[in-house]
């Protein structure tokens, strides 16, 4: 008799508390959250050009691409070239810079098109984005 009483007794404080399992476990996951880096992708697959000179910009706020075919993307969404400065100075912020991403086999005549653009809607900080090439 003694010794299922003893047996009971150790049954009921196995038990295993969870709380501060799940406590930790979401820590973790907010954690995790937070110290995600998001990038801004401009929506499609660009082949930049190369150059010795290129230096990083993070600080871009919206992503402008242009593609062989001549179709203008603003972040992740085909824009008209006419309209391409009224809808990236709607995401713009006071502060904010712009980064075209030009296709290599991209005409010259929109990228400019696209740069006048921005600028005739007030856009200040435009950069064209390059991969960095051996020097």
């Amino acid at each position: 008799m003694r010794r299922r009483h003893s047996a009971d007794s150790a049954a009921e404080g196995a038990d295993v508390n969870l709380t501060p399992m799940l406590d930790v476990v979401f820590i973790m996951l907010i954690f995790f959250i937070v110290t995600t880096s998001f990038i801004n992708e401009s929506g499609i697959e660009i082949e930049r050009p190369e150059s010795s000179s290129a230096s990083p910009r993070p600080d871009a706020q919206v992503l402008v691409a242009v593609t062989p075919e001549g179709a203008v993307w603003v972040d992740g969404r085909p824009v008209d070239v006419h309209s391409v400065g009224r809808e990236v100075a709607g995401l713009l912020s006071a502060d904010g810079s712009v980064v075209i991403q030009a296709d290599r086999d991209a005409t010259t005549g929109l990228l400019i098109e696209v740069m006048d653009r921005l600028q005739q809607a007030g856009v200040d900080q435009v950069a064209v984005a390059a991969s960095r090439g051996a020097q």
